[in-house]
Order: C-alpha cells, then sequence, then structure tokens
C-alpha cells in the first residue's frame, strides 16, 4: 500500500476512534466532505495546512497519522482485543483463554 493510502487510512482510523464523521470533521476544519472523503481514500495528499487542522480537532499530534505499518493495529487496541473477546460464546471463550495461557506461559 503507497503512503499516500496509508496515511488516509489512519487519518479515517482515528477519525472514528475519536466519534467523528466525515461531515463533522470536514465542517469544523473547513474543507468540503468530498475532500476529506478522497484524503481518507488515498486519492490525494491533504496539504500540511489541513493536515494540522485535522490534527487539531481530533486533537492528536501530527506524527500520530504517520504511524503506520504493514500490519493493521487498532488505535485502541485494549478496547479492540476486549470488544472481540466479548463478542465470542463460551466455547470460543475457553478456546481463546487456553491459547493465551499457553502462549504468555512460554514468554515467562
Amino acid at each position: 500500500m503507497d503512503n499516500k493510502k496509508l496515511l488516509g487510512k489512519r487519518i479515517k482510523e482515528i477519525r472514528k476512534f475519536k466519534g467523528f464523521t466525515q461531515e463533522n470533521l470536514s465542517e469544523l476544519i473547513d474543507i468540503e466532505t468530498s475532500s476529506l472523503s478522497g484524503i481518507e481514500s488515498g486519492r490525494f495528499f491533504p496539504s500540511l495546512h489541513v493536515l494540522e487542522k485535522i490534527a487539531n480537532v481530533l486533537g492528536v499530534e501530527l506524527v500520530e497519522f504517520f504511524k503506520f505499518s504493514s500490519v493493521d493495529v487498532p488505535v485502541d487496541l485494549d478496547k479492540e482485543i476486549i470488544n472481540i473477546i466479548e463478542n465470542q460464546n463460551k466455547d470460543n471463550k475457553q478456546i481463546i483463554y487456553k491459547l493465551l495461557t499457553a502462549a504468555f506461559s512460554t514468554i515467562g
């Protein structure tokens, strides 16, 4: 995935985590919703000025937009893990427990 797409994906991830819709955020940073959509989909890079506005509204440092890797890791990893586990039935929870116990007993 190219940097433009990774940046857009990261902005979208943070926006959603912070509870903003594209419409809310675009209004607060004074750009068209279609422009924000273009940024988030990786069709084009935002200007530094727009990136700063997005960061300010979302309450994050600019560097947060560039913390991406080839592995998709949620913004709030603890919350995501809890959500995954909570949505499992009892049998799956028992399997998860056994897997985690076995995995972490070898780590020390």
